[in-house]
């Protein structure tokens, strides 16, 4: 049998083409994932508070920068727990992003406190000042409110853990700020296991070391802390408590480079502090922790006994 093609012909076969594909890419996965699809053991239904701040979250295109999904092969802020399927149940569209310009948001949950966010929602540079992230300063309170609702919930009930324990510890914080400055320090202090606190700093506090530690503390630790160390930096507004003021431990003796370390690979959990573990390696701490015993405490113990074998490029002070 001859077929003699014409525009109609043409015309049928293309759109039968185009409907195998719609159904075969759309509406049979569509309906078999649907089917399958449940819940992990970790979803819970967004608030109405946050279902708002999700909808800015849409509208102001923040997962043309930001994934929320996290893969075997990452390492970074929520890597404790890969991204499951049923982590996005209900959600139209899901926020899976795929351009990491800015941080995983899928566990940024309790990662951070209420006032942390909104410091950084305010102007991204306060709490981070090497930030690329626009600011959002033009949100009304109830639209920054509903934001950070929905920036604290996601990573759901793992979220909703975090943020409990952040705000157990705030009360804390709080209390201690309000006992004075000297009660406020020795709290926090308390908070540091005694073995860190008796391990002097291991780098000499050189030239290059205390350059590279104003470079970290400039990129890190500016904003919250302020450019003197006195915890007066532009986020320190929208932060309570307030950031520490360094030149306050100079007349604690005990402020040892151990326990800066300690502080600043931790953060202070309940307090605008965050945990810097996952971003600075160990000799950026220990050359930043050089930079504020030297130019903010007045008391550095970079390099004393005890102290164990130099690093290969370091001069030794003592030979084997």
């Amino acid at each position: 049998m001859i077929i003699h093609m014409n525009a109609k012909l043409i015309g049928i076969g293309t759109t039968l083409v185009i409907l195998a594909i719609v159904v075969a890419v759309v509406f049979v996965p569509h309906a078999t994932f649907e089917a399958a699809h449940r819940p992990s053991d970790d979803y819970r239904p967004l608030t109405t508070l946050e279902m708002q701040g999700r909808k800015l979250y849409l509208k102001n295109g923040c997962n043309n920068c930001h994934t929320q999904y996290i893969r075997a092969v990452d390492w970074g802020l929520g890597a404790e727990r890969l991204a499951q399927a049923g982590d996005y149940f209900g959600q139209t569209p899901p926020m899976l992003g795929s351009i990491r310009t800015g941080p995983d948001l899928s566990q940024v949950g309790g990662e951070h406190t209420d006032d942390w966010h909104a410091a950084h929602f305010h102007n991204p540079r306060y709490p981070r000042p090497e930030s690329i992230m626009p600011n959002f300063g033009f949100f009304s309170p109830a639209e920054l409110r509903a934001s950070i609702a929905y920036m604290q919930s996601l990573g759901f009930r793992a979220a909703d853990a975090r943020v409990r324990r952040q705000l157990a510890w705030r009360e804390k914080a709080m209390a201690a700020y309000a006992a004075g400055i000297d009660q406020n320090i020795r709290w926090l202090h308390d908070l540091v296991p005694q073995g860190w606190r008796d391990v002097p700093n291991p780098y000499p506090a050189t030239e290059v070391s205390l350059g590279r530690g104003a470079t970290i503390y400039q990129r890190w630790c500016l904003g919250c802390h302020g450019p003197v160390g006195d915890g007066q930096g532009p986020a320190a507004a929208f932060l309570y408590p307030p950031p520490l003021n360094f030149t306050t431990l100079a007349r604690h003796a005990d402020s040892s480079g151990g326990l800066l370390y300690y502080q600043i690979m931790n953060g202070i959990t309940g307090t605008a502090m965050p945990y810097l573990k996952r971003e600075l390696e160990s000799e950026k701490i220990w050359d930043v922790s050089n930079y504020l015993a030297q130019y903010f405490i007045g008391n550095n113990d970079a390099n004393l006994e005890p102290k164990g074998i130099d690093a290969a490029y370091e001069p030794a002070a003592k030979e084997p």
